[in-house]
């Protein structure tokens, strides 16, 4: 059997490195494959998660670096099984000592190791679909707190893999505090990385976990919005204005200081829907007195009709009243 791809940092010195990590969980539903992760350590999206829809999930954390990372996602891509990737990067002693590493492989398969090295409160917990998986914690409640809300039914797979987050964090979370987190869930389709649904990181804030349940919001924003393109262009207007309107109330009153209430407007405009893109741009303007000035803009790359008096039924619009 073909071994793991090795790489210039297999040849470098090992040495115990800090924690990083904390809690991540690794999991999948009938659609999507993801990870999600908090950590007290700056820009700790950039270490954990790793993940490809095609071929499953992988999370490394506690005393290691972003390389087992790598290898064990390309180990799964080659199509190596999850415990054959573990037992390779194993071999090396500061993984196996202080590692704490999840990989599963896209029909829910896992390998999951917490070295004994691991700083207290430490362990992982494998269910059906998931593996969750701490160190550094205040009790060791939270990794079974994280998979029981996974459990749960309800809501897509980054619904649930946030609730896995929260409960973490109810439970005591890492002893250190909190600073960074970060989501990736994929569904299967083009190459990544448009395959991601969602690929959002918290690097540095007092409360992490809400903010990047507040960027999840936005993104399911924009991708409402999005639809609603898609449905105006194959000239379904009833269909895309509920889109539009699901959009603005996903992204809340006043969120993105108008940004999907405006181009909302423009591809109504560019419909010929005047009436109805005016209103909207209207609403754009009472949240920022910005948008005005990006409309004539829009003709030069073709979104918007060269014509005068609709570009100035668009600007009056679109300015503050």
């Amino acid at each position: 059997m073909a071994r793991l791809p090795s790489s210039a940092m297999d040849h470098a010195p090992r040495h115990p490195m800090r924690p990083v990590g904390t809690y991540s969980i690794v999991a999948r539903d009938e659609q999507s494959v993801g990870v999600a992760v908090q950590s007290h350590w700056y820009n700790v999206g950039a270490v954990v998660p790793w993940v490809d829809a095609a071929c499953g999930a992988v999370a490394v954390q506690s005393f290691s670096g972003p390389e087992p990372g790598y290898r064990a996602l390309e180990g799964l891509r080659a199509g190596t099984a999850p415990a054959q990737i573990l037992q390779e990067l194993l071999e090396d002693d500061v993984q196996r000592a202080g590692g704490q590493i999840a990989i599963m492989d896209a029909n829910g398969t896992f390998a999951t190791h917490t070295g004994a090295g691991c700083i207290p409160c430490a362990g992982h917990r494998v269910g059906a679909d998931y593996s969750v998986q701490a160190n550094l914690m205040d009790t060791d409640a939270v990794w079974g707190a994280m998979g029981t809300a996974f459990e749960r039914p309800g809501g897509d797979l980054a619904e649930r893999l946030l609730a896995a987050l929260e409960a973490a964090e109810a439970a005591g979370g890492d002893v250190r505090g909190r600073q960074s987190a970060a989501i990736v869930v994929a569904s299967p389709g083009p190459p990544a990385p448009l395959d991601r649904v969602f690929d959002l990181r918290v690097e540095d804030h007092p409360d992490p976990v809400p903010e990047l349940r507040r960027l999840v919001r936005l993104r399911r924003a924009y991708i409402q919005l999005n639809d609603g393109d898609q449905l105006l262009a194959r000239q379904d207007v009833a269909g895309a204005l509920a889109a539009y309107e699901a959009s603005i109330r996903t992204a809340g009153a006043g969120t993105a200081d108008g940004e999907p209430e405006f181009w909302t407007g423009i591809a109504l405009a560019s419909s010929d829907r005047i009436g109805d893109a005016e209103d909207y741009l209207r609403r754009a303007a009472a949240l920022s007195d910005r948008w005005a000035r990006l409309v004539p803009r829009l003709v030069a790359p073709g979104m918007l009709a060269d014509d005068p008096e609709l570009i100035e039924v668009l600007v009056r619009a679109a300015t503050p009243q």
